[in-house]
């Protein structure tokens, strides 16, 4: 919880400092944000590639873990297509791209921003905010309305990291292994997804 109110209070401030550059006719090179994704998935590729321990417990759980993730992604992908009908501004391939973000709004945001311009980015951004703020607040819900996957499917990408301690908490210790999986996995295909659809 004070994870998601510190982003808040950061994008809050973005957005105050973003108005103020823009009264001043200042505004920060576009390309910026290019270095700063290359730079982000470098540090991923560290952080998935430096725990070990992750892969020899993955070896050691049945290929039904792999269930987890892929219906993530359907369950997020139908989901951001039954949206695309109510909304007329974005299209069908859009909706899908802002929901194959899967939460990680870091890195999906900047990719939509290049590709779609900075309307569908924000939209994006917000929107996998929304996710992991929803995942962070609503786990015991989640858990009694719908089982112990259902914090772990609702945090998506961020299962791996910022909604781990509340999936372990409510879920149990033996679903922390599978949330780790299962974010690890949707985080890999969040750029490959994300340019798939635009």
């Amino acid at each position: 919880m004070k994870s998601s109110l510190i982003i808040i209070v950061f994008f809050t401030a973005g957005i105050v400092v973003g108005l103020m550059m823009s009264g001043s006719g200042l505004s920060l090179a576009s390309g910026m944000s290019s270095y700063a994704l290359h730079f982000l998935l470098f540090l991923i590729g560290i952080s998935v590639g430096s725990d070990l321990k992750v892969f020899k417990i993955l070896k050691k759980l049945h290929f039904k873990v792999v269930l987890v993730p892929v219906s993530v992604i359907f369950g997020t992908l139908a989901g951001a297509a039954a949206v695309s009908y109510f909304i007329q501004d974005i299209t069908l391939s859009e909706c899908l791209a802002v929901g194959s973000g899967f939460g990680y709004y870091s890195l999906s945001s900047i990719y939509i921003t290049e590709l779609r311009g900075e309307s569908l980015g924000v939209i994006a951004l917000l929107s996998n905010i929304i996710r992991e703020v929803i995942t962070l607040t609503a786990a015991p819900l989640l858990l009694a309305l719908f089982g112990k996957l259902a914090p772990l499917a609702s945090g998506g990408a961020t299962s791996m990291d910022t909604t781990l301690p509340v999936i372990t908490r409510y879920s149990g210790r033996d679903y922390a292994v599978i949330a780790v999986f299962s974010g690890t996995v949707l985080t890999v295909l969040v750029p490959f997804m994300v340019t798939f659809f635009l």
